[in-house]
């Protein structure tokens, strides 16, 4: 049943996709022609001639889309993750389709409508995934689209993993119960959930209690039972993640990298050297730069509705430490009342924290709060990717 939500989902996202894609190429048509920003000297093209290029955009976009993961299922990723990946796609599809205009010529397209095109198609895309994702989550948390899930593994890691588990119902991520190497402890609870069976029994489990997910969180010293439990899942049709119990080891944030087949996980980064640093340095400033002026109409709004509705600073600035220790204000627009955090201290944000103002709710809801952190970025206090502060 799941496996068949999951086809649904898939096949209404890339429909989904199809209509934004049309929708940005028409715009981006009536944009470089009829909006009267430039001036068109050669004469308006026909639309019909734009319109008929569809008819190759759409596969073309499905394709490289699919070969980038976008239709794969994203319980656990971020947004601000998906969005980098939606550019990183679109960008190549673009070039990918005037590489092809290109080579055969039969009509010369406007290269502006392309960079239009490209922009728009971004945005707009970023904007229906996370409406999309947010539709998703709120159904979860309803209790539609669940999966199951088993953790292989009852000591600390899988301890850590069911408390941050349960605090995103958003997932839809059911915990079934725990497995483990110890007979003894079979038929206990720990932190509320009970340990169904050994390694041995993950098989019969996975039928019975229709299991979709597998995560192996064993301690660092039992790092050899690994090859154990794959070996019992067998061919099994389930999803299996292994959480790696290195948290003592890593001084910053992670990444998980891939050579010749083979997975590294980096435990720790060194700052960028070289000819590196100056060309993502110069993609941090065109990337940022684009964002903030597509993105300044809704500021505009964002800024005009908090000041009307609570009054007070717009933004809020909070100290972060940077690359090489170095202190900066991070922004981001203020979603809580004029000192709330003076009232309650330093605490951490809730889920329906009183202290948010309505206008907060919202922007925390879909993530537009850290909007004027693209500020920051085109300062050179943060970076689109990589370690955030």
């Amino acid at each position: 049943m799941l496996k068949k939500h999951s086809k649904f989902f898939e096949s209404l996202l890339l429909l989904m996709d199809w209509v934004t894609l049309s929708v940005s190429w028409i715009l981006s048509y009536y944009l470089r022609f009829y909006s009267g920003t430039i001036p068109v000297y050669k004469g308006i093209p026909p639309f019909k001639i734009y319109l008929t290029l569809l008819i190759f955009m759409i596969p073309l976009w499905s394709v490289v889309f699919k070969t980038f993961g976008m239709y794969r299922p994203r319980r656990v990723s971020t947004r601000f993750s998906e969005i980098i990946d939606i550019g990183r796609a679109s960008t190549f599809a673009t070039l990918a389709l005037i590489s092809l205009t290109f080579i055969f010529r039969q009509y010369e397209f406007s290269r502006l409508t392309f960079f239009y095109f490209w922009l728009i198609n971004i945005v707009f895309l970023s904007l229906t995934r996370i409406v999309f994702r947010e539709f998703l989550r709120f159904l979860r948390q309803k209790g539609y689209n669940q999966r199951y899930a088993l953790i292989a593994g009852t000591e600390k890691p899988g301890q850590y993993l069911v408390t941050k588990l349960r605090k995103h119902p958003e997932l839809g991520i059911q915990i079934a119960g725990f497995l483990t190497s110890d007979s003894n402890s079979v038929g206990t609870e720990i932190q509320g959930t009970k340990v169904l069976g050994k390694y041995s029994d993950v098989r019969e489990l996975i039928t019975n209690r229709g299991i979709d997910i597998i995560f192996v969180a064993l301690p660092f010293h039992a790092h050899n039972q690994l090859k154990e439990v794959l070996e019992w899942i067998g061919d099994e049709t389930v999803s299996i993640m292994v959480l790696p119990d290195l948290f003592e080891f890593v001084t910053l944030r992670g990444s998980v990298g891939e050579f010749e087949g083979m997975p590294l996980i980096s435990l720790r980064d060194t700052p960028l050297y070289g000819w590196n640093i100056i060309v993502k340095r110069v993609l941090d400033i065109v990337f940022s730069s684009l964002v903030i002026i597509f993105t300044s109409p809704v500021m505009l709004i964002i800024a005009i509705l908090i000041k009307l509705t609570s009054g007070g600073p717009i933004l809020l600035k909070q100290e972060r430490m940077g690359l090489d220790g170095k202190k900066f204000n991070m922004l981001k627009f203020r979603t809580m009342f004029i000192d709330a955090e003076q009232e309650t201290g330093p605490v951490w944000a809730k889920k329906d924290d009183p202290r948010r103002t309505k206008i907060g709710k919202l922007l925390r809801m879909i993530s537009l709060d850290e909007l004027p952190q693209f500020f920051n970025v085109l300062k050179g206090d943060m970076s689109i990717v990589g370690p955030h502060p």
